[in-house]
């Protein structure tokens, strides 16, 4: 049965059950955010003009040994973790990550098809930190590792566009699988998730990324119904 949950990431993850998850994709508010937003090279502002929604506060790098071992913990063997992450906070996540078992694979690109804020190169791209517990295979091995999706505009902040986490879900766990999320934000993954007829269990402390995913989840919920009259 598919659920949310809202508290703290890493309490919520021990309530969870040893091996009982299928996949992992999450995207925490990275503690690099908020130098980007003293030197004003982010619009992700807490409270954004962009949006209605106001911006979390930061999970600290120092947590992130806490973090992965409660997702290693409840992975089955032979499952993935994919992260998203900025460049910075890549070189920080890697070897946590490894070190409480992960195997990394690599850095995946998510081009977004269009460049952002910033100085001196302005960012159009951000990595999917691919890791692996244990042995699974990839559903298609020919899928490269840039995946090209326009960002979201004007969505809630740092919404990920659900065709991207798609790919994710499809190389990585089959129908009926339970994909989770512990920072689900706009909730894109448990819709990629719900979409590829896959359980989701997701956790957010914010009362706004539940308010938003309630709504994602009735509209695609009235879509389908209206979808399944006209074929009837």
């Amino acid at each position: 049965m598919s659920q949310t949950y809202k508290m703290d990431a890493v309490a919520w993850l021990k309530t969870l059950e040893d091996s009982s998850v299928d996949l992992f994709i999450t995207d925490p508010p990275y503690e690099s955010l908020e130098k980007h937003r003293k030197i004003g090279t982010t619009t992700r502002l807490k409270d954004s003009k962009s949006s209605s929604n106001q911006w979390f506060a930061v999970f600290p790098n120092a947590r992130f040994e806490e973090l992965f071992s409660e997702i290693y913990r409840v992975l089955k063997k032979g499952s993935h973790f994919y992260l998203f992450c900025d460049q910075e906070t890549m070189f920080v996540a890697k070897p946590i990550a490894e070190k409480v078992g992960f195997k990394f694979w690599k850095p995946i690109v998510w081009d977004k098809c269009a460049i952002g804020m910033g100085y001196h190169y302005r960012a159009r791209y951000e990595f999917i930190l691919f890791f692996e517990k244990g042995k699974r295979k990839l559903s298609d091995l020919s899928v490269p590792d840039v995946l090209q999706y326009k960002r979201v505009w004007k969505g809630y902040p740092t919404e990920k566009p659900v065709d991207l986490i798609e790919v994710l879900v499809r190389q990585s766990s089959s129908e009926n699988d339970v994909v989770a999320d512990s920072f689900f934000g706009s909730g894109s993954t448990l819709v990629a998730a719900n979409n590829l007829s896959r359980l989701y269990l997701g956790c957010d402390i914010s009362d706004s990324a539940h308010d938003y995913l309630n709504i994602r989840l009735k509209a695609s919920s009235e879509k389908d119904t209206v979808h399944n009259s006209v074929l009837g």
